[in-house]
């Protein structure tokens, strides 16, 4: 047995691992999505709160 190498045995993937890294990224993408829709909103509101107001207008001056 001298003239053989180790070999690592290999083993397939660990599904309690893979599924640990799919909620980790879909937590994360989530979390994005969700800031993007947060910002998006806030946008909206000040941009109505400001036509009530009538600081700004939707129509083009002549």
């Amino acid at each position: 047995m001298a003239g053989r190498a180790a070999h690592p045995t290999l083993k397939g993937p660990s599904v309690i691992r893979e599924i640990c890294f799919g909620v980790v990224i879909a937590f994360a993408a989530g979390s994005f999505w969700k800031m993007y829709h947060w910002d998006l909103q806030k946008k909206t509101r000040s941009f109505y709160e400001l036509l009530e107001k009538d600081e700004i207008s939707v129509v083009a001056d002549e």
